[in-house]
């Protein structure tokens, strides 16, 4: 596994019902195969730590609809396994993500507000997740948490994804912790759909979608989680 991740694609949201969700999901899983980590209805949970400057600047950026923007997070999948630290950045149409993977001990330094070890990584990505981080005064602000299902095409790298039961914490940041206590985001039973690839979408791909007309959405599930300390907008 690579240690450094660097993935440009389009990406569009579109807000689905349940029942629209489910409807959708049957459809393509008569033509599409699923990610390996989606079991059952529930597919697998995704948790992450937002980290943003001493002045919000990523949040209000968003909020503001700034053309090119980005997100530092630190990721992990409730198994484990791979941690990753992350910014995406909105560039035009397309959105680009670096990845760079990091252990147990080096997460819950950033956690802590510890930088430090980034500067003794080899990768080019770490030093200067570390210069924005710690000039600009990054700090954790809130945890999202939610599950998601997945087909994967692996023509263009296509990912279709169904993100449900959204929720988050501002208090507590430890997203290792199993007994985090976290709270319900509106809508409540809404699911995001994510269609995600490079190039461009194949079109039997497109047409079991059946999208047309379907309004998009720039929903932020950051933003969105941030409705207490900063009044974000749900998605």
């Amino acid at each position: 596994m690579a240690e450094v991740l660097d993935v440009l694609r389009t990406e569009h949201k579109y807000p689905l019902t349940a029942f629209e969700a489910e409807t959708l999901r049957l459809r393509l899983s008569s033509i599409l195969m699923p990610d390996p980590n989606s079991h059952g209805r529930d597919g697998y949970l995704v948790r992450s730590l937002y980290f943003d400057s001493f002045d919000n600047k990523d949040f209000f950026e968003k909020q503001a609809g700034i053309e090119y923007r980005k997100k530092i997070r630190l990721r992990t999948y409730g198994d484990g396994g791979v941690i990753k630290l992350e910014t995406k950045q909105k560039q035009g149409s397309m959105q680009r993500k670096l990845s760079l993977t990091v252990s147990r001990a080096e997460a819950e330094a950033l956690i802590r507000c510890d930088y430090a070890f980034l500067l003794h990584r080899p990768d080019a990505l770490a030093e200067k997740l570390y210069a924005e981080m710690a000039v600009n005064l990054y700090a954790p602000r809130c945890v999202v948490d939610y599950r998601r299902f997945a087909f994967v095409v692996p023509v263009n790298d296509t990912r279709i994804t169904f993100d449900s039961r959204l929720s988050g914490s501002e208090s507590n940041f430890n997203i290792f912790d199993d007994s985090l206590q976290l709270y319900p985001v509106p809508p409540l039973g809404g699911v995001t759909l994510e269609v995600k690839y490079n190039h461009f979408l194949l079109s039997y791909v497109k047409e079991a979608l059946s999208l047309d007309g379907h309004p998009e959405c720039a929903s932020s599930k950051y933003c969105a989680v941030r409705t207490y300390s900063l009044g974000g907008q749900n998605p």
